[in-house]
């Protein structure tokens, strides 16, 4: 019988969701170029667990919408502009600063490296997206995002990421980003991409 690939599942969130869920963000990021120069060395995937366990349950599911597929092996974490989401990075802002440990200061040069190329007006931030790596390459990353960028594009507001993998801006075209701004982080910090998709 030949495999028949179905389409992925994609769906809100559950709290059931939320151990897979993080674990497939840990693995994707265990060795991520924007991670490794922001997120100290030392217990470096415990570290990379808390940190998306943050982005996924403090912002995204409080102050945004997260999407997941094929029961969690691929997620997007969305923060959406509708609610503002300033208390939640008040919260966790200094929670990421000790999970950066011995990098706290390439924490702090990137975000104020990549800031003036954010958007100002209201828009979908693209807080985190993974998929398991034996997962990939079955369409579960593309799938997983299109329900945020069609959210975004109903509400009339466009979709913003930063990527610091050369591979994923291919990825991220095909879906309708373009690349706005390409900025070389400091302190020897990898190249990163800012990337928007406005609505039609």
């Amino acid at each position: 019988m030949p495999h028949i690939q179905h389409a992925p599942v994609v769906r809100p969130i559950t709290d059931v969701d939320i151990p897979a869920a993080v674990e497939t963000l840990t693995r994707a990021f265990a060795d991520y170029p924007y991670t490794r120069h922001v997120v100290a060395a030392d217990d470096h995937e415990d570290r990379i667990r808390r940190f998306q366990e943050l982005c996924l349950t403090r912002v995204g599911m409080v102050y945004g919408r997260v999407w997941v597929a094929d029961e969690g092996r691929a997620v997007a974490v969305w923060a959406a502009p509708d609610q503002d989401p300033s208390p939640a990075f008040a919260e966790v802002g200094p929670l990421l600063g000790d999970l950066a440990g011995d990098r706290a200061a390439a924490y702090e040069s990137a975000e104020q490296a990549v800031a003036p190329y954010r958007p100002q007006e209201p828009a979908w931030f693209l807080n985190t997206v993974g998929v398991a790596p034996e997962a990939q390459g079955q369409g579960l990353g593309s799938a997983v995002l299109v329900p945020g960028i069609q959210a975004a594009a109903h509400a009339g507001y466009p979709a913003f990421l930063e990527t610091s993998s050369e591979r994923n801006v291919k990825f991220y075209e095909r879906l309708g980003f373009e690349v706005t701004a390409e900025i070389l982080l400091p302190d020897n910090g990898p190249r990163t991409w800012c990337m928007r998709k406005d609505p039609r």
